[in-house]
């Protein structure tokens, strides 16, 4: 689409950014129209009365006002030529029509060219347009020049209005575009960094044992397709909140979703996955409440796969994760403590993991706060508090 076609900000029927839709020029044309008629025909018939061909010819002039609206939103710079040219040959057939009266087609084209061009174009216009101020000098003097002056400002400086407004509402949609984006990169992040870093330990495991111990390895082998499913399940889970399709009328539509979707009541799935692995888990719960917000569920669920993940990843040595989530009516704290050699270059300070980032980031947006680095006796611990009354 040719930068002549573009509106900024509008959506045609089919969908297309940057054409106008058809319901757009349509209803401009038809504002645009009624003004131009209702205004300046109005005004033409009422000096013109008795002239005859004058009349007719200009009557002519404005209905060629009116259609070359018509292709104002897509081709403004050519109608204001056009309004211009025939709305001084209107003024000249009839002075009393004032040139500001005449030149109403072209005030339009004006201000739709000053919200939908650069600025440098606008003015240009706008310039072209006031230079035919001595025009109306000639005839009405100072008060009908600064008239017609304030009438092309006027024009010019709400189409800037219209452009501004549409600049901002297309750099929030590229912000929440950006936030979505972001949103959905922590997401996969979690889901598949996790499984990945508990398929290959359970794979390395099976290979070290798989003539040994044929037994310990198909364990290792089962866990690797137990997470694999469920790495499956809540991608899938991911991608059906962004293409919605038609739930089951038979059903509950919602049924597999409540299933799936990842929350502390899964914890046990995410022990069992890490204690697959060869790490010991002690898994504490206290006064956990069903029924949190989605919000803080999915939250807390991620932080402590995270941090399950980074003692698989990085907490050399841990053979042991001690997992505590407790609930006091106000908040949920959740701790996540290793006993690993944590290397000099995770530290709590540092945080510039993209797992650690998205903790931080998930629980800056619910008002929570988090803390992670070496514990005083060695290991790695992350805690962290969310509220429980988050309100999306």
């Amino acid at each position: 689409m040719s930068r002549d076609t573009a509106w900024p900000g509008e959506v045609s029927e089919g969908g297309a950014r940057g054409a106008p839709s058809a319901r757009t020029v349509r209803a401009l044309w038809g504002g645009s129209a009624v003004l131009v008629l209702g205004v300046l025909g109005t005004s033409v018939i009422a000096v013109g009365a008795g002239t005859g061909g004058r009349l007719a010819l200009a009557l002519v002039l404005v209905v060629v006002q009116v259609c070359a609206l018509r292709w104002v939103l897509r081709h403004p710079l050519a109608v204001l030529g056009a309004g211009v040219v025939t709305g001084v040959a209107v003024w000249a057939l009839f002075p009393a029509v004032t040139l500001t009266g005449a030149l109403l087609a072209a005030q339009v084209a004006l201000c739709v060219l000053s919200a939908a061009r650069p600025r440098r174009v606008s003015v240009t216009a706008l310039a072209g347009m006031c230079a035919l101020a001595p025009l109306a000098f000639v005839v009405g003097g100072p008060g009908v020049v600064s008239a017609f002056l304030l009438a092309v400002l006027l024009a010019w400086t709400a189409g800037q209005w219209r452009g501004a407004q549409r600049a901002r509402a297309a750099a929030e949609t590229r912000r929440a575009v950006a936030e979505e984006r972001a949103r959905i990169a922590r997401e996969v992040h979690d889901v598949v960094a996790h499984t990945l870093s508990v398929m290959v330990i359970q794979a390395g495991a099976a290979d070290d044992v798989f003539t040994a111990r044929p037994e310990q390895a198909r364990q290792s082998l089962r866990a690797i397709e137990s997470a694999g499913r469920s790495a499956l399940d809540e991608l899938r889970l991911l991608l059906r909140a962004f293409r919605p399709e038609d739930g089951d009328p038979d059903g509950d539509p919602d049924a597999e979703e409540r299933t799936l979707r990842p929350g502390l009541a899964r914890l046990d799935e995410l022990a069992e996955a890490v204690r697959a692995a060869g790490v010991t888990v002690c898994l504490d719960r206290a006064g956990v409440p069903d029924g949190l917000p989605a919000a803080v569920d999915l939250a807390a669920y991620r932080i402590v796969q995270e941090s399950l993940t980074n003692t698989l990843r990085h907490a050399g040595g841990a053979d042991e994760v001690r997992l505590t989530v407790t609930a006091d009516g106000e908040r949920i704290r959740i701790t996540v403590a290793d006993n690993g050699r944590t290397p000099s270059g995770r530290s709590a300070g540092a945080g510039a993991g993209r797992g650690l980032v998205g903790m931080r980031e998930r629980v800056r947006m619910l008002g929570g706060s988090l803390r992670a680095g070496p514990a005083p006796g060695g290991g790695f611990v992350v805690e962290a508090e969310l509220p429980t009354e988050y309100a999306s």
